[in-house]
């Protein structure tokens, strides 16, 4: 009887892997915010929203994405909009951040197991200094939130008065730092601010910082302060950067210059978007494009108006996203960057993958192709299935489709008009975007499916190109 116990309870320990527990928690925290968001007292109707539509909303807001299917503004209550936040913030940050802060809290030690977890979150290496790492992040974002908040708070406060505009400083401050495009103005996004240099430059500011990863910051901060005590110059500054911090820095500027230059040159004379405004006010909606593109979604100028080379780019640069181990989506540009280097190097006839006096590792590139190849089977998947469920352009469900995967949250108008279907799938999309396709394949892998790699195999050449 005692060893039948035994076994029974042997049967029952379940031992779940890093990434199945971070699936596992985010789902509980969107099944949390699905059950708020349905109360009657979320709505501003006084009536359910429904559990689809509340389901959507906690899987965008988690997911840090920015689509809806009702008005964030005039939708939902006090209640609802500071639940949207609430779940933004989490997964904006991750569930185990926050789990990590309770602990540190109530004094409770964190395991080893939850060190692990927390290592597979932040996509690190090592799982040295995890917990002070996680503190690190904790008290940076909100550092930087804050100051987003107190700059956007001048000009809310005086449109809505002190309590709704303090609200709304923070709410877009935490929207735009975790990179999710979600807005409390209107129905036309940030349109009424396009001119506005202070509150471009804020949000764009908090975009660029959510989305450059938090261990870039980590290293940015170490470095200058190894500047300041030696006094050395800019250039033995950036050869002091790691490998990773050189590549996001350098990518994430030539990405937001060609976006700049290209919409400015496309959208030019287009009389639905640039045409009718100044010249500093074209510059300033073309570089808030360019920013707010690769991930955060928001918008200052009618998308659906674009020219289709300006949507097509949009596209691109949706699927890009922003940089590993921050709030943004999107495959990351170091990952585009890895394959890029890779790429010249076969044409140059290079063996080995350089760059800045340093060879990218094979396992590297390798998991660089294994995202690129994942990402775009579920974008070229979820787009047919689309396609078959939803009566809109191609180009639309195309928009659509990688936006979800990319957790950028733009759209040209069709995500409110969605079938149950569409929803669904959409949502799922954010998900698997919002944890990673590589995350996502690692959690459903079967335990103790290891791969051999004891014996090589004997090699045989096959043509390619």
């Amino acid at each position: 009887m005692e060893d039948y116990k035994i076994k029974k309870k042997r049967k029952f320990n379940i031992k779940l892997k890093p990434t199945q527990v971070l699936v596992i928690g985010f789902l509980f925290v969107i099944f949390l915010g699905t059950i708020l968001l349905n109360l009657s007292i979320a709505s501003v109707n006084g009536k359910s929203v429904g559990v689809i539509d509340a389901f959507f909303t906690a899987t965008s807001s988690v997911c840090v994405t920015g689509l809806v299917v009702v008005n964030t503004m005039e939708h939902w209550t006090m209640f609802g909009k500071t639940v949207i936040l609430i779940l933004i913030q989490i997964g904006g940050l991750g569930f185990m951040s926050f789990t990590t802060a309770l602990f540190i809290i109530m004094g409770r030690k964190i395991t080893l197991k939850e060190r692990l977890v927390i290592q597979e979150a932040f996509n690190q290496y090592t799982m040295a200094g995890m917990v002070r790492l996680t503190k690190n992040i904790l008290i940076g974002t909100f550092i930087v939130e804050g100051i987003g908040a107190m700059l956007l708070a001048i000009r809310f406060i005086p449109e809505h008065g002190i309590g709704m505009g303090i609200f709304m400083a923070i709410f877009h401050s935490v929207s735009a730092f975790c990179n999710a495009g979600f807005d409390i103005i209107g129905s036309s996004s940030l349109s009424p601010y396009v001119s506005d240099v202070l509150f471009n430059f804020t949000i764009m500011m908090l975009i660029i910082l959510g989305g450059l990863g938090f261990a870039v910051w980590l290293n940015i901060i170490n470095v200058s302060k190894d500047k300041i005590e030696n006094q050395y110059s800019l250039k033995r500054w950036f050869s002091k950067l790691t490998l990773h911090t050189k590549l996001v820095l350098v990518l994430t500027g030539i990405l937001i210059l060609v976006g700049f230059v290209f919409f400015f040159i496309v959208e030019y004379n287009n009389p639905d978007t640039f045409e009718n405004m100044t010249l500093s006010q074209k510059l300033l909606a073309a570089m808030f494009q360019s920013v707010t593109t690769r991930t955060a979604g928001f918008n200052t100028i009618p998308l659906d108006k674009m020219k289709d080379a300006s949507k097509f780019m949009t596209i691109l640069y949706m699927f890009v996203g922003g940089s590993p181990g921050g709030t943004a989506g999107g495959v990351k540009t170091v990952t585009v960057g890895v394959i890029l280097l890779t790429v010249k190097s076969v044409v140059e006839g290079k063996e080995r993958t350089e760059i800045f006096s340093r060879s990218i590792p094979t396992g590297v590139i390798r998991k660089a192709m294994a995202v690129i190849s994942i990402s775009l089977t579920v974008v070229i998947g979820v787009t047919m299935l689309l396609s078959l469920s939803e009566s809109a352009s191609f180009m639309d469900i195309f928009f659509e489709a990688t936006s979800a995967f990319a957790t950028v949250g733009l759209s040209l108008g069709i995500t409110g008009n969605l079938s149950t279907f569409g929803k669904i799938i959409i949502a799922m999309t954010m998900f698997i975007g919002r944890l990673g396709p590589v995350t996502m394949v690692a959690a459903f892998t079967l335990k103790g499916k290891s791969i051999k790699t004891s014996v090589k195999k004997p090699e045989e050449r096959v043509m390619v190109g």
